[in-house]
């Protein structure tokens, strides 16, 4: 278990005004929270899952995010063909067999998801959940899914995990997320590069020009034996005023969480991590966590990630948030 930092006592000892209260405004059809640094926007109807599109403000800098939203949710898959649905197209998924384990695509389909505010010693987390209810072939539906997304005054990142209580027994499983979240642009006009901690240069902009499959350029997979990057952080520099402005970054904590990682040009930047990749049992439960934020450089998300290093698991506890 880790300690989490008191920030508002640090302020208090270093004679600093402590933040701001976490403010929570619930609303028809999402719920708005805004610390002194960030403000976010989870949506109960529509396009569920993670923080919705285009709300995830940075204060310091004016910046938001570029796509559909972070940390979304799709489905849960294994490897190997089915005449499922699953769509083919190697544009779209590449040389990569999957069949559908359980569906919907959550972010798309569940339609609505009752978010639940817990506010604890303070943080504020907002908990989702949605069962699974549609099998893939040999399957049965009744997967329970559970997302967190804590928010901290004081800090310019939200802490997110999921957790995945499993219906089947499976030889290996995959679940899908959106880490951080895509990238709607045209050319270079909303964004100046990539940086993933798997690769050996940030990437610029020009590089995501035309469209190429998820296993084209740029393809992470977990190493035999289970060997993987010291780090896992996979972020995009946003243009302000068309200058290259701040980092918006998506840190899975314990990188041999992730089985494969795509960043691939469809029409837009689709960052896709698939997570697990092993087997599972009915009743076992399965996750990961993650840091996303808004980071000046490349060293204050290693930085991060290093502090957070292993963790899978994220609670809010009788008021109390550890981490696991």
């Amino acid at each position: 278990m880790k300690a989490v930092p008191l920030i508002a006592c640090l302020a208090m000892f270093s004679g600093a005004a402590p933040p701001e209260p976490i403010r929570v405004h619930e609303s028809d059809g999402f719920v708005q929270i805004e610390t002194d640094k960030l403000q976010a926007r989870i949506n109960s109807r529509g396009y569920v899952s993670g923080i919705a599109a285009g709300s995830f403000l940075d204060k310091q800098t004016g910046a938001r995010d570029l796509g559909s939203g972070l940390h979304v949710m799709d489905f849960l898959l294994a490897p190997g063909w089915r005449e499922d649905g699953y769509e083919r197209d190697s544009k779209l998924h590449g040389n990569l067999p999957r069949h559908y384990v359980e569906g919907p695509q959550l972010c798309t389909r569940a339609k609505e998801l009752k978010p639940e505010v817990i506010r604890g010693d303070g943080v504020v987390a907002i908990r989702l959940r949605f069962t699974y209810t549609e099998p893939g072939q040999g399957y049965k539906a009744g997967s329970k899914w559970e997302q967190l997304l804590v928010f901290q005054p004081g800090v310019r990142y939200v802490l997110s995990s999921e957790r995945i209580t499993c219906a089947n027994d499976v030889p290996s499983l995959t679940y899908r997320i959106d880490m951080p979240g895509h990238i709607k642009h045209h050319g270079d006009d909303t964004f100046a590069q990539v940086y993933l901690s798997y690769f050996d240069r940030p990437i610029p902009a020009k590089d995501f020009a035309s469209d190429f499959p998820p296993d084209g350029r740029f393809f992470y997979r977990r190493g035999e034996a289970g060997k993987v990057p010291r780090r896992m952080i996979r972020a995009y520099q946003v243009k302000l005023d068309r200058r290259p402005g701040p980092w918006l970054a998506g840190i899975t904590l314990d990188p041999s969480a992730v089985a494969e990682a795509w960043c691939h040009q469809r029409g837009y930047l689709c960052l896709i991590e698939e997570l697990h990749g092993g087997p599972v049992r009915a009743g076992e439960t399965i996750g990961a966590a993650y840091a996303v934020g808004w980071f000046h450089d490349i060293p204050a998300m290693e930085r991060l990630a290093d502090q957070y290093h292993g963790v899978r698991t994220i609670r809010v506890d009788d008021g109390k948030l550890t981490l696991k």
